[in-house]
Protein backbone atom coordinates (compact mmCIF):
# COMPACT_ATOMS: atom_id res chain seq x y z
CA UNK A 1 0.00 0.00 0.00
CA UNK A 2 2.51 2.13 0.99
CA UNK A 3 4.25 1.87 -2.76
CA UNK A 4 1.14 2.41 -4.40
CA UNK A 5 0.82 5.53 -2.61
CA UNK A 6 3.89 6.82 -3.34
CA UNK A 7 3.27 5.77 -7.21
CA UNK A 8 -0.17 7.45 -7.23
CA UNK A 9 1.00 10.47 -5.54
CA UNK A 10 3.93 11.53 -8.03
CA UNK A 11 1.85 10.50 -10.91
CA UNK A 12 -1.22 12.77 -9.25
CA UNK A 13 1.24 16.08 -9.04
CA UNK A 14 2.13 15.15 -13.22
CA UNK A 15 -1.67 14.66 -14.00
CA UNK A 16 -2.34 18.46 -12.58
CA UNK A 17 0.84 20.04 -13.92
CA UNK A 18 1.42 18.58 -17.23
CA UNK A 19 0.54 20.53 -20.02
CA UNK A 20 1.19 20.54 -23.42
CA UNK A 21 0.03 17.05 -24.65
CA UNK A 22 2.10 13.92 -25.13
CA UNK A 23 5.40 15.30 -26.09
CA UNK A 24 5.56 17.44 -23.23
CA UNK A 25 4.38 14.58 -21.29
CA UNK A 26 8.08 12.83 -22.09
CA UNK A 27 9.68 15.89 -20.94
CA UNK A 28 8.11 15.47 -17.44
CA UNK A 29 8.25 12.08 -16.99
CA UNK A 30 11.55 12.04 -17.77
CA UNK A 31 12.94 14.67 -15.24
CA UNK A 32 10.74 12.80 -12.40
CA UNK A 33 11.33 9.32 -12.82
CA UNK A 34 15.13 9.29 -14.73
CA UNK A 35 16.54 12.49 -12.88
CA UNK A 36 14.98 13.31 -9.55
CA UNK A 37 13.71 9.98 -9.03
CA UNK A 38 15.97 7.52 -10.78
CA UNK A 39 13.28 5.09 -11.09
CA UNK A 40 14.80 4.06 -14.19
CA UNK A 41 17.72 4.98 -16.82
CA UNK A 42 17.78 6.63 -19.33
CA UNK A 43 18.35 3.71 -22.09
CA UNK A 44 15.63 2.10 -20.61
CA UNK A 45 12.97 5.26 -20.39
CA UNK A 46 14.16 5.39 -24.25
CA UNK A 47 12.93 1.87 -24.49
CA UNK A 48 9.54 2.64 -22.73
CA UNK A 49 9.13 5.85 -25.27
CA UNK A 50 10.15 3.58 -28.77
CA UNK A 51 7.61 0.46 -27.77
CA UNK A 52 4.80 2.86 -26.86
CA UNK A 53 4.84 4.38 -30.03
CA UNK A 54 4.28 1.03 -31.75
CA UNK A 55 0.83 0.64 -30.21
CA UNK A 56 -2.57 1.95 -30.56
CA UNK A 57 -3.62 3.78 -27.66
CA UNK A 58 -2.41 7.29 -25.60
CA UNK A 59 1.13 7.29 -25.58
CA UNK A 60 2.74 8.95 -23.09
CA UNK A 61 -0.44 7.50 -20.39
CA UNK A 62 1.26 4.40 -21.55
CA UNK A 63 4.75 5.24 -20.71
CA UNK A 64 3.21 6.20 -16.89
CA UNK A 65 1.63 2.36 -16.97
CA UNK A 66 4.38 0.91 -17.75
CA UNK A 67 6.58 2.76 -15.33
CA UNK A 68 4.24 1.84 -12.62
CA UNK A 69 4.62 -1.08 -13.47
CA UNK A 70 8.32 -1.44 -13.31
CA UNK A 71 8.20 0.45 -9.92
CA UNK A 72 5.58 -1.86 -8.27
CA UNK A 73 3.96 -4.41 -10.71
CA UNK A 74 -0.07 -4.06 -11.54
CA UNK A 75 -0.83 -2.04 -8.75
CA UNK A 76 1.67 0.52 -9.66
CA UNK A 77 0.92 0.83 -13.16
CA UNK A 78 -2.94 1.32 -11.88
CA UNK A 79 -1.54 3.97 -9.05
CA UNK A 80 0.61 5.82 -12.22
CA UNK A 81 -2.84 5.79 -14.40
CA UNK A 82 -5.15 6.72 -12.01
CA UNK A 83 -3.11 9.66 -10.20
CA UNK A 84 -2.25 11.09 -14.07
CA UNK A 85 -5.67 10.62 -15.25
CA UNK A 86 -8.34 11.55 -12.59
CA UNK A 87 -7.23 15.17 -12.57
CA UNK A 88 -7.53 15.90 -16.20
CA UNK A 89 -10.87 13.74 -16.18
CA UNK A 90 -12.81 15.20 -13.20
CA UNK A 91 -12.22 18.78 -14.87
CA UNK A 92 -13.38 17.45 -17.91
CA UNK A 93 -16.61 15.89 -16.75
CA UNK A 94 -17.19 19.10 -14.33
CA UNK A 95 -16.94 21.51 -18.14
CA UNK A 96 -19.15 18.64 -19.77
CA UNK A 97 -21.90 19.96 -17.12
CA UNK A 98 -21.65 23.80 -17.63
CA UNK A 99 -24.02 25.31 -20.43
CA UNK A 100 -22.54 26.79 -23.43
CA UNK A 101 -22.28 30.29 -22.31
CA UNK A 102 -20.26 29.78 -18.96
CA UNK A 103 -16.78 30.81 -20.36
CA UNK A 104 -15.05 28.74 -17.75
CA UNK A 105 -12.16 28.79 -20.25
CA UNK A 106 -11.83 31.90 -21.70
CA UNK A 107 -11.56 33.41 -17.63
CA UNK A 108 -8.26 31.07 -17.50
CA UNK A 109 -6.50 31.48 -21.21
CA UNK A 110 -3.79 33.65 -19.53
CA UNK A 111 -2.68 30.98 -16.52
CA UNK A 112 -3.67 28.03 -19.44
CA UNK A 113 -1.11 30.17 -22.06
CA UNK A 114 1.65 30.40 -19.37
CA UNK A 115 1.32 26.76 -18.86
CA UNK A 116 1.74 26.01 -22.64
CA UNK A 117 4.75 28.01 -22.74
CA UNK A 118 6.15 25.69 -19.71
CA UNK A 119 5.82 22.79 -21.36
CA UNK A 120 7.83 24.40 -24.52
CA UNK A 121 11.17 24.45 -21.63
CA UNK A 122 10.31 20.77 -20.75
CA UNK A 123 10.22 19.77 -24.02
CA UNK A 124 13.63 21.56 -25.33
CA UNK A 125 14.69 20.24 -21.50
CA UNK A 126 14.26 16.76 -22.63
CA UNK A 127 15.52 16.68 -25.93
CA UNK A 128 18.93 18.49 -25.41
CA UNK A 129 19.71 15.85 -22.55
CA UNK A 130 18.61 12.70 -24.86
CA UNK A 131 20.70 14.14 -27.53
CA UNK A 132 23.33 14.19 -25.10
CA UNK A 133 22.85 10.54 -24.16
CA UNK A 134 22.31 9.33 -27.83
CA UNK A 135 23.40 11.32 -30.13
CA UNK A 136 27.07 11.12 -29.51
CA UNK A 137 28.58 10.63 -33.14
CA UNK A 138 27.71 11.69 -36.63
CA UNK A 139 25.80 9.06 -37.36
CA UNK A 140 23.85 8.90 -34.18
CA UNK A 141 23.15 13.11 -35.09
CA UNK A 142 22.00 12.57 -38.84
CA UNK A 143 19.67 10.04 -37.62
CA UNK A 144 18.07 12.47 -35.12
CA UNK A 145 18.70 15.19 -38.11
CA UNK A 146 17.12 13.54 -40.58
CA UNK A 147 13.93 12.34 -38.49
CA UNK A 148 13.25 15.91 -37.12
CA UNK A 149 13.65 17.10 -41.14
CA UNK A 150 11.04 14.09 -42.15
CA UNK A 151 8.30 14.79 -39.84
CA UNK A 152 8.47 18.62 -39.96
CA UNK A 153 8.13 18.17 -43.75
CA UNK A 154 5.62 14.86 -43.38
CA UNK A 155 2.98 15.02 -40.71
CA UNK A 156 1.10 11.64 -39.94
CA UNK A 157 1.90 8.82 -37.41
CA UNK A 158 2.70 6.69 -40.35
CA UNK A 159 5.46 8.93 -41.31
CA UNK A 160 6.53 8.23 -37.42
CA UNK A 161 6.51 4.51 -37.71
CA UNK A 162 8.50 4.42 -40.65
CA UNK A 163 11.03 6.68 -39.81
CA UNK A 164 11.52 4.85 -36.70
CA UNK A 165 11.81 1.49 -38.21
CA UNK A 166 14.16 2.60 -41.00
CA UNK A 167 16.25 4.43 -38.11
CA UNK A 168 16.43 0.69 -36.33
CA UNK A 169 17.63 -0.58 -39.82
CA UNK A 170 20.30 2.10 -40.06
CA UNK A 171 21.45 1.28 -35.89
CA UNK A 172 20.95 -2.75 -37.00
CA UNK A 173 23.60 -2.42 -40.68
CA UNK A 174 26.14 -0.25 -38.38
CA UNK A 175 26.43 -2.84 -36.09
CA UNK A 176 26.19 -0.58 -33.12
CA UNK A 177 25.28 -3.48 -30.30
CA UNK A 178 26.85 -3.05 -27.43
CA UNK A 179 29.38 -5.46 -26.59
CA UNK A 180 27.87 -6.73 -23.50
CA UNK A 181 24.10 -6.85 -22.71
CA UNK A 182 22.50 -8.59 -19.72
CA UNK A 183 19.54 -10.28 -20.80
CA UNK A 184 16.12 -9.58 -19.35
CA UNK A 185 13.87 -12.73 -18.65
CA UNK A 186 10.76 -11.58 -19.28
CA UNK A 187 7.32 -13.29 -20.93
CA UNK A 188 4.10 -12.51 -22.91
CA UNK A 189 1.13 -11.46 -19.84
CA UNK A 190 -1.47 -13.89 -21.84
CA UNK A 191 -4.53 -13.18 -19.60
CA UNK A 192 -4.12 -9.31 -20.65
CA UNK A 193 -3.59 -10.08 -24.46
CA UNK A 194 -6.75 -12.36 -24.04
CA UNK A 195 -8.85 -9.74 -22.58
CA UNK A 196 -7.80 -7.12 -25.46
CA UNK A 197 -8.98 -9.77 -28.52
CA UNK A 198 -12.16 -10.83 -26.33
CA UNK A 199 -13.35 -7.54 -25.81
CA UNK A 200 -12.25 -6.60 -29.53
CA UNK A 201 -13.93 -9.50 -30.79
CA UNK A 202 -16.96 -8.78 -28.57
CA UNK A 203 -17.70 -5.09 -29.63
CA UNK A 204 -20.00 -6.21 -32.51
CA UNK A 205 -21.84 -7.44 -30.18
CA UNK A 206 -21.93 -4.79 -27.69
CA UNK A 207 -22.91 -2.37 -30.32
CA UNK A 208 -26.51 -3.87 -30.45
CA UNK A 209 -27.07 -3.57 -26.54
CA UNK A 210 -27.85 -0.85 -24.13
CA UNK A 211 -26.79 2.40 -24.33
CA UNK A 212 -24.14 2.59 -21.83
CA UNK A 213 -22.69 -1.31 -23.76
CA UNK A 214 -22.82 0.67 -27.29
CA UNK A 215 -21.14 3.65 -25.58
CA UNK A 216 -18.11 1.08 -24.24
CA UNK A 217 -17.96 -0.42 -27.82
CA UNK A 218 -17.49 2.61 -29.86
CA UNK A 219 -14.90 4.02 -27.28
CA UNK A 220 -13.11 0.93 -27.03
CA UNK A 221 -12.88 0.28 -30.73
CA UNK A 222 -11.18 3.96 -31.00
CA UNK A 223 -9.00 3.65 -28.50
CA UNK A 224 -7.71 -0.51 -30.59
CA UNK A 225 -7.54 1.85 -33.58
CA UNK A 226 -5.86 4.86 -32.99
CA UNK A 227 -1.80 5.62 -33.34
CA UNK A 228 -0.54 9.34 -31.98
CA UNK A 229 -2.60 10.41 -29.23
CA UNK A 230 -5.14 12.78 -28.46
CA UNK A 231 -4.72 14.60 -31.61
CA UNK A 232 -4.80 12.07 -34.03
CA UNK A 233 -8.01 10.18 -32.15
CA UNK A 234 -10.36 13.77 -32.68
CA UNK A 235 -11.29 12.73 -36.27
CA UNK A 236 -11.92 9.18 -35.01
CA UNK A 237 -14.01 10.27 -32.21
CA UNK A 238 -15.89 13.09 -34.33
CA UNK A 239 -16.97 9.88 -36.55
CA UNK A 240 -18.31 8.09 -34.01
CA UNK A 241 -20.38 10.51 -32.42
CA UNK A 242 -21.48 11.92 -35.67
CA UNK A 243 -24.96 13.51 -35.47
CA UNK A 244 -25.34 12.48 -31.57
CA UNK A 245 -23.57 15.74 -30.59
CA UNK A 246 -23.35 19.00 -32.42
CA UNK A 247 -20.43 19.72 -34.10
CA UNK A 248 -20.07 22.83 -31.76
CA UNK A 249 -20.42 20.96 -28.59
CA UNK A 250 -17.73 18.92 -30.28
CA UNK A 251 -15.41 21.09 -30.48
CA UNK A 252 -15.92 22.95 -27.07
CA UNK A 253 -14.98 19.71 -25.81
CA UNK A 254 -11.63 19.11 -27.40
CA UNK A 255 -10.63 22.57 -26.78
CA UNK A 256 -11.22 22.25 -23.20
CA UNK A 257 -9.01 18.86 -23.04
CA UNK A 258 -6.38 21.17 -24.61
CA UNK A 259 -6.81 23.46 -21.56
CA UNK A 260 -6.53 20.62 -19.10
CA UNK A 261 -3.50 18.80 -17.74
CA UNK A 262 -2.97 15.42 -18.39
CA UNK A 263 -3.68 13.02 -21.32
CA UNK A 264 -6.49 14.58 -24.04
CA UNK A 265 -7.83 10.88 -24.08
CA UNK A 266 -9.71 12.36 -21.36
CA UNK A 267 -11.61 14.01 -23.97
CA UNK A 268 -13.79 10.72 -23.35
CA UNK A 269 -15.08 12.24 -19.87
CA UNK A 270 -16.51 15.24 -21.45
CA UNK A 271 -18.26 13.13 -24.74
CA UNK A 272 -19.41 10.10 -22.78
CA UNK A 273 -21.01 12.97 -20.21
CA UNK A 274 -23.15 14.49 -23.65
CA UNK A 275 -23.96 10.96 -25.02
CA UNK A 276 -25.58 9.80 -21.76
CA UNK A 277 -26.81 12.94 -20.31
CA UNK A 278 -29.42 11.09 -18.01
CA UNK A 279 -26.48 9.40 -16.18
CA UNK A 280 -23.48 12.27 -17.05
CA UNK A 281 -20.86 10.42 -14.27
CA UNK A 282 -21.35 6.65 -15.55
CA UNK A 283 -21.31 7.90 -19.32
CA UNK A 284 -17.69 9.78 -18.88
CA UNK A 285 -16.89 6.55 -16.90
CA UNK A 286 -17.59 4.39 -19.33
CA UNK A 287 -16.09 6.44 -22.04
CA UNK A 288 -12.74 7.16 -20.66
CA UNK A 289 -11.81 3.25 -19.86
CA UNK A 290 -13.62 2.05 -23.03
CA UNK A 291 -10.74 4.36 -24.88
CA UNK A 292 -7.73 3.35 -22.56
CA UNK A 293 -8.35 0.02 -21.66
CA UNK A 294 -7.12 -1.21 -25.23
CA UNK A 295 -3.38 0.61 -24.76
CA UNK A 296 -3.20 -0.66 -21.40
CA UNK A 297 -4.06 -4.14 -22.22
CA UNK A 298 -1.34 -4.32 -24.57
CA UNK A 299 1.38 -2.65 -22.81
CA UNK A 300 0.34 -5.15 -19.54
CA UNK A 301 0.43 -7.89 -22.54
CA UNK A 302 3.91 -7.29 -24.21
CA UNK A 303 5.95 -5.02 -21.66
CA UNK A 304 7.85 -7.85 -20.35
CA UNK A 305 8.60 -9.58 -23.22
CA UNK A 306 9.71 -6.17 -25.56
CA UNK A 307 12.36 -5.58 -22.45
CA UNK A 308 13.37 -9.39 -23.11
CA UNK A 309 14.25 -8.29 -26.79
CA UNK A 310 15.11 -5.28 -26.52
CA UNK A 311 18.31 -6.77 -23.84
CA UNK A 312 19.02 -8.97 -26.21
CA UNK A 313 22.63 -8.29 -27.77
CA UNK A 314 21.45 -8.79 -31.76
CA UNK A 315 18.73 -6.17 -31.17
CA UNK A 316 21.07 -3.59 -29.55
CA UNK A 317 21.94 -2.16 -32.61
CA UNK A 318 18.64 -1.34 -33.74
CA UNK A 319 17.67 0.13 -30.56
CA UNK A 320 20.65 2.31 -31.08
CA UNK A 321 19.64 3.59 -34.02
CA UNK A 322 16.22 4.00 -32.73
CA UNK A 323 17.03 5.83 -29.84
CA UNK A 324 18.85 8.60 -31.71
CA UNK A 325 15.08 8.94 -33.60
CA UNK A 326 13.71 9.19 -30.46
CA UNK A 327 15.67 12.42 -30.26
CA UNK A 328 14.99 13.59 -33.72
CA UNK A 329 11.50 13.20 -32.66
CA UNK A 330 10.96 14.92 -30.32
CA UNK A 331 13.02 18.00 -31.78
CA UNK A 332 10.30 18.11 -34.22
CA UNK A 333 7.70 17.89 -31.61
CA UNK A 334 9.27 20.71 -29.64
CA UNK A 335 8.21 22.95 -33.01
CA UNK A 336 4.71 21.71 -33.85
CA UNK A 337 2.52 21.20 -32.05
CA UNK A 338 4.09 22.69 -28.82
CA UNK A 339 6.28 25.61 -29.95
CA UNK A 340 3.59 27.16 -32.32
CA UNK A 341 0.57 26.06 -30.19
CA UNK A 342 2.50 28.13 -27.04
CA UNK A 343 4.55 31.29 -28.90
CA UNK A 344 2.48 34.34 -29.68
CA UNK A 345 5.33 37.02 -29.82
CA UNK A 346 8.68 38.19 -28.40
CA UNK A 347 7.59 39.00 -24.68
CA UNK A 348 6.75 34.79 -24.75
CA UNK A 349 10.14 34.06 -26.19
CA UNK A 350 11.59 36.49 -23.27
CA UNK A 351 9.62 34.21 -20.76
CA UNK A 352 11.24 31.00 -22.27
CA UNK A 353 14.50 32.47 -22.01
CA UNK A 354 14.37 33.07 -18.55
CA UNK A 355 12.69 29.66 -18.00
CA UNK A 356 15.22 27.61 -19.53
CA UNK A 357 17.97 29.67 -17.55
CA UNK A 358 16.27 28.82 -14.35
CA UNK A 359 15.41 25.21 -15.00
CA UNK A 360 18.73 24.13 -16.84
CA UNK A 361 21.71 25.95 -15.30
CA UNK A 362 19.78 27.12 -11.89
CA UNK A 363 17.79 23.28 -11.87
CA UNK A 364 14.90 25.12 -10.03
CA UNK A 365 11.64 22.56 -9.23
CA UNK A 366 8.98 21.53 -10.71
CA UNK A 367 6.81 23.91 -9.02
CA UNK A 368 8.40 27.00 -8.67
CA UNK A 369 8.37 27.12 -12.95
CA UNK A 370 5.20 26.81 -13.00
CA UNK A 371 3.83 29.55 -10.58
CA UNK A 372 6.34 32.11 -12.80
CA UNK A 373 5.05 31.06 -16.53
CA UNK A 374 1.05 31.39 -14.93
CA UNK A 375 1.51 34.16 -12.96
CA UNK A 376 4.04 35.84 -16.39
CA UNK A 377 1.83 34.93 -18.52
CA UNK A 378 -1.65 36.59 -16.72
CA UNK A 379 0.87 39.59 -16.08
CA UNK A 380 2.79 40.53 -19.00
Amino acid sequence: MKSFLEVFRTFLVLGCCSFGGPAAHLGYFRRAFVEKRQWLDEKTYARLIVFCQFLPGPSSSQIGFAIGLRRTGLAGGIAAFLGFTVPSFLLLYWLSTLNTESGILAKFDGIVHGLKLFAVVVVADAALKMGQSFCKDRLSIGIATVTAIVLWCITGIWVQIITLLLAALVGLLAKRAETTTAVYEGHINRPALFAFFLLLLAVPLFMVGAKPLTLFADFFKAGSMVFGGGHVVLPLLQSLVGETLPTDRFLTGYAAAQAVPGPMFTLAAFLGSELLPNSRFAGALIATIALFLPGLLLVLGLHDSWETLASRKRVAGAIWGINAAVVGLLVAALYTPVFVSAVRGTSDMALLALGFFLNYQLKWPLLPLIGLFALGSVWK
